[in-house]
């Protein structure tokens, strides 16, 4: 098959769009406030015409960048779905990477309130399943929503945020989930 052929060329488009994405994740996880677009072309190995060919302005990347980011957290929790005693294991894999894609989340939270919904949305509805399958057998209390995780992860959020040391930041997450999971008083 030639380089020329379309199907060649859109397998082609297919490895670049994803280097750029894996490229951009990394640059848009720093906490940094700017992640120039020549970085990361620089590091998909991309020129930059191909990036913008792709993603024509930084909003596109970004929004690209968290459906891809996503995209991985549903298929970890799907992977995981089946055992309902893997639930904490899962939850506290999920947090280690919302830490260590705390500046993407801050991007995130920039945009307007309809796309963060959805987006929220997306992460609630992957965890209904494990949450209530975890629940029925017994490996988490009763009363905890999905809804409930979503407020485990903006608290997550608040403490990667409030430190720049990444080991004290999976700490903090890991005792979240255990706070969460076990709750503040000891059963009666």
């Amino acid at each position: 098959m030639l380089y020329g052929t379309p199907t060649a060329r859109r397998r082609d488009a297919q490895r670049n769009r994803a280097a750029i994405l894996a490229a951009a994740s990394e640059v848009l996880a720093r906490d940094e406030t700017v992640a120039l677009m020549p970085e990361i072309a620089r590091r998909a190995g991309v020129g930059q015409a191909t990036l913008y060919r792709h993603f024509p302005d930084r909003h596109a990347l970004t929004t690209a960048v968290i459906t891809y980011q996503l995209g991985i957290l549903e298929t970890r929790v799907v992977t995981h779905s089946a055992n309902p005693a893997g639930f904490r294991d899962l939850l506290r894999e999920v947090l280690h990477s919302q830490i260590e894609l705390r500046g993407l989340v801050r991007l995130a939270r920039r945009f307007d309130i309809a796309l963060q919904e959805r987006y929220r949305r997306r992460v609630v509805t992957a965890f209904a399943g494990p949450l209530r399958r975890a629940i029925e057998h017994g490996h988490v209390r009763a009363d905890l929503v999905p809804e409930d995780l979503a407020l485990l992860f903006t608290m997550v959020q608040g403490v990667a945020e409030a430190t720049d040391d990444l080991r004290a930041a999976r700490a903090a997450a890991d005792r979240s989930v255990d706070l969460v999971l076990e709750g503040v008083f000891r059963p009666a």
